[in-house]
């Protein structure tokens, strides 16, 4: 299942949420150097959905805020429920 995804990098705190377009936002507190939010937004939500990191692939938006991720093996319903309920 593909999702589009919006981060924050340099955050205050790390925060999964759904905004009001349907997209997730991931606010990470990692900088946007060498890789190091990609790094930290895969390892979020590896650890909020219970799921190794191999799980989650980053198809496009390596070096922008707009990012379209893959996760293996989820529905849009397991998805929003994981989140809803990690978050």
């Amino acid at each position: 299942m593909q999702i589009n995804v919006r981060v924050y990098p340099r955050s205050s705190h790390n925060t999964v949420s759904w905004s009001d377009e349907g997209n997730l936002t991931v606010r990470v507190t990692a900088a946007p150097e060498n890789g190091k939010a990609n790094d930290a937004v895969v390892k979020l939500l590896a650890d909020r959905l219970g799921i190794p990191r191999s799980g989650i692939r980053m198809l496009r938006g390596q070096r922008t805020r707009n990012k379209v991720l893959c996760f293996k093996g989820f529905t849009s319903e397991d998805l929003a429920r994981r989140i809803s309920q990690a978050g």
